[in-house]
């Protein structure tokens, strides 16, 4: 048995047809997905981008442990096991935080490719004055992660010059260069369709085509009307909607070329993302706040914390399935198909009998940015289960920590969340969140509380932090 994973950062759900989207042009994943297992009840767990990969990578809650941070020598990871296991494991990726400045998760894969030039890599110096499409204040970090991005791709012409173009163009090539492997482990990590939104302007022009004003294209993480128009914020959701479509152009491509070459028969090929964007919903742009006063967590909604997630697997029969799956569950699961068992204990559940037809999984999700020196002053957890979803505070009061360098890697000052207090949704009710219930269900949120307790202890949190969520 092979394995493909595939992710796509920041991809939206239901900006998917598969789920109900019905704004961006998917029709290669939708086609995948009919063919394939569809769960619709996947959630994130550590939050955000490096977290997710480091759940994927070793199988636990990492939010409960270590912060946004480079992939230690110490953490088994699943490509190490493969791989002793046998496996070639491959990593192709031009998602630049996994493997810059010494993050090093290509640990343990036989052999790496990194495309180069996403938003913060330090790859190339000219030009030197790359030019801005609106006003910088609009704009985040634009004299570094902005500026960066319009220097690397100032010469680009065509949409293949495009990073998730050159991704899945090198990992075709990779499946036909080793298709005589006898069995292999690909991971491919592709940034797109998260910010800075670059797709042809033909794609743009499809979903936005009478607009004539700033292209904010790397919005701020900021309350949208404090420096956007309407007309604004419509053209940054058309850019992401260009910017999904272009992904499934060439996720599309792939997909094709792993069809064509027969692995369809022995490969399982996943496909998920880390997390969503909101584009306006809850009068926010981004996926925090980031402000003059600091770094803010926002609330893991729906629009962020309910991600995709299809599987492929030889002779599956194509449904859909409410069970419930999270990224640690992906290397148990693996290894599971793989005859094997993880080296050390993990977070994560097999979902290979949901696969093989079952719909028992996990009773509930928690997902949460890094918590261990949790508390109302720098992070919040999320826990799903039935129609709820809770978001629940610590109760250590004031700073802990004073800086965190998630969402870019850059350390930031930490701030207050922006809810400090409890939150409860009734998700079939109110789907878009708007409605807190918490006052109302105080029983349910008691339950919502137990369980976070529950999964903290099973991934042994240092006790002393379990503390401050009771």
């Amino acid at each position: 048995m092979n394995f493909i994973v595939i992710v796509s950062d920041t991809l939206r759900r239901d900006f998917l047809g598969c789920y109900g989207g019905h704004e961006a042009d998917t029709r290669h994943i939708d086609a995948f997905a009919n063919r394939s297992l569809v769960f619709d009840r996947a959630y994130s767990a550590s939050f955000p981008t490096v977290p997710h990969r480091r759940d994927v990578m070793t199988g636990r809650y990492t939010f409960t442990y270590t912060p946004w941070a480079p992939l230690t020598q110490k953490e088994p990871v699943l490509s190490d096991m493969l791989r002793k296991a046998g496996y070639t494991s491959m990593m192709i990726a031009d998602n630049p935080h996994i493997l810059e400045n010494g993050y090093h998760f290509d640990r343990g894969f036989s052999a790496f490719e990194w495309i180069r030039g996403q938003e913060s890599d330090r790859w190339k110096l000219s030009p030197t004055s790359p030019s801005y499409p609106c006003d910088p204040v609009k704009l985040r970090q634009p004299h570094s992660l902005t500026a960066s991005h319009h220097r690397l791709s100032a010469q680009w012409r065509y949409e293949d010059d495009r990073f998730v173009a050159r991704t899945m163009a090198t990992a075709c090539r990779w499946l036909e260069d080793n298709r005589e492997l006898d069995r292999f482990f690909l991971y491919v990590d592709a940034f797109d369709p998260h910010e800075p939104w670059d797709p042809p302007q033909w794609l743009v022009d499809k979903y936005d085509p009478n607009y004539h004003g700033d292209v904010v294209d790397y919005p701020r993480y900021e309350y949208v009307d404090e420096f956007l128009t309407p007309e604004e914020l419509k053209h940054c959701r058309a850019l992401y909607t260009a910017e999904v479509t272009l992904v499934d152009r060439w996720v599309g491509r792939l997909l094709e070329k792993i069809e064509d070459m027969g692995l369809l028969e022995n490969t399982l090929v996943l496909l998920t993302s880390d997390h969503g964007f909101l584009h306006g919903e809850h009068g926010i742009i981004g996926k925090s706040l980031i402000q003059p006063s600091g770094f803010r967590y926002i609330p893991l909604y729906e629009e962020i914390n309910h991600i995709p997630w299809i599987a492929h697997y030889p002779d599956v029969k194509p449904r859909r399935t409410s069970a419930i799956v999270q990224p640690p569950d992906i290397l148990p699961t693996l290894l599971d198909f793989a005859g094997m068992q993880p080296s050390d204990p993990v977070d994560g559940i097999s979902f290979r009998p949901v696969i093989e037809g079952s719909d028992d999984a996990r009773d509930y999700a928690v997902a949460s940015p890094y918590a261990l020196e949790g508390g109302a002053a720098s992070a919040q957890a999320t826990v799903t289960f039935d129609r709820w979803s809770a978001v629940l505070s610590g109760r250590l009061p004031g700073q802990v920590r004073e800086s965190d360098a998630a969402v870019d890697g850059s350390e930031k000052r930490l701030g207050d969340t922006v809810h400090s207090n409890d939150l409860l949704f009734d998700l079939t009710a109110d789907p878009s969140q708007q409605q807190n219930l918490a006052e109302q269900h105080p029983e349910v949120l008691d339950h919502a509380r137990r369980l976070l307790i529950e999964t903290l202890t099973a991934a042994k949190m240092r006790e002393d932090a379990i503390e401050l969520w009771k």
